[in-house]
C-alpha cells in the first residue's frame, strides 16, 4: 500500500498578495520534497490538509488541481491524492509552459530579476500585433530568468493589462506570470513563435554576464488566450551556451 505522508506541522502560509490557492500549493509541493515522498505517496485527507493550512476547501482544491497539471499529483476517484509518476525527460515542451513550471518539471530553481516593470501603452506596432487600438494600457516587464541561481535569458513582455486587472502589481522577482494570470481568470491557448539566432549586443551581454557577440537563441511569441485575443508579446533571448533547443519532427 502506498505510504500516507506523516501528518506533523506543516509550513506556514504567508500574508503577501500571492493567491491563498498558490499558497497552498507551494505549501503542498514544499511538503512532498520535505518529507520525500514518491510516486504513488497519498496525501493526507482533503479535511486535514484544510485544516493544516487554514483554507477552505475550494481554495485547496484549486490548489490540487493546480498541481494535477503540472504532473506533480494524480487524483483517484474516492481514494485521495497521490504524488505522480515522473513523466518521460523532455528538453522542450510541445505544450504552452511556463519557464517556471519547466524549470520545476526538470527539478531545477526559477528565479528572476526585474530590470523594469512598469506601465505602457501600445505603440502602432503593438497594437497591430495585439490587435488592439493604439495607445492601449500594457504592461511593460523586463527580467532576468534563473535557473538555480544562473543567468540563463532575458525575457521582455509586453501585456495588454485590462484582460488581467491588478496584474501590474505582482511580484515578479519570484512570481510566475502564468500564474498571476490563471489567478485572475486568464486561460491561455496557444502560443505563436519565431525562433532565430542572434549576437548578444552589450545590454543583453551586461545582463546575462556573458562576453558581447556571444551566440543567443532567441524567442519571438505572441501568447493568445481561450478566445483566441492577443494576450501578451514576449522576446525571450537565451544564452547559446546555457540552454539547448530539443524537439522531434517526424514524417507525416
Amino acid at each position: 500500500m502506498p505510504e500516507q505522508a506523516p501528518s506533523g506541522r506543516a509550513p506556514q502560509r504567508t500574508s503577501g498578495a500571492q493567491p491563498l490557492w498558490s499558497q497552498a500549493a507551494d505549501l503542498i509541493r514544499e511538503e512532498i520534497d520535505r518529507r520525500g515522498l514518491g510516486p504513488g505517496a497519498r496525501l493526507p485527507s482533503e479535511r486535514d490538509l484544510c485544516a493544516r493550512f487554514d483554507i477552505s476547501r475550494v481554495t485547496l482544491r484549486k490548489s490540487l488541481l493546480h498541481l494535477v497539471e503540472q504532473g506533480l499529483l494524480t487524483a483517484s476517484h474516492g481514494r485521495g491524492w497521490f504524488v505522480a509518476e515522473p513523466a518521460p525527460a523532455r528538453e522542450w515542451p510541445n505544450d504552452l509552459e511556463s519557464f517556471t513550471a519547466t524549470a520545476r518539471r526538470k527539478h531545477m530553481t526559477p528565479g528572476s530579476l526585474v530590470l523594469r516593470q512598469e506601465a505602457a501603452v501600445a505603440s502602432l506596432d503593438d497594437a497591430d500585433r495585439l490587435d488592439v487600438p493604439a495607445g492601449t494600457a500594457l504592461l511593460r516587464l523586463d527580467r532576468v530568468r534563473l535557473l538555480d541561481d544562473v543567468r540563463v535569458a532575458v525575457d521582455r513582455t509586453l501585456l495588454v493589462t485590462r484582460f488581467a486587472p491588478g496584474i501590474e502589481d505582482a511580484d515578479f522577482a519570484s512570481a510566475s506570470l502564468f500564474e498571476e494570470l490563471r489567478s485572475r481568470g486568464v486561460e491561455l491557448d496557444r502560443s505563436e513563435v519565431t525562433i532565430e539566432a542572434r549576437n548578444a549586443d552589450p545590454a543583453l551581454a551586461g545582463h546575462l554576464r556573458i562576453p558581447t557577440g556571444s551566440p543567443v537563441l532567441a524567442l519571438d511569441q505572441t501568447i493568445y488566450t481561450r478566445e483566441q485575443r492577443p494576450l501578451l508579446l514576449s522576446t525571450v533571448e537565451y544564452s547559446g551556451e546555457r540552454y539547448r533547443l530539443r524537439t522531434t519532427f517526424q514524417q507525416s
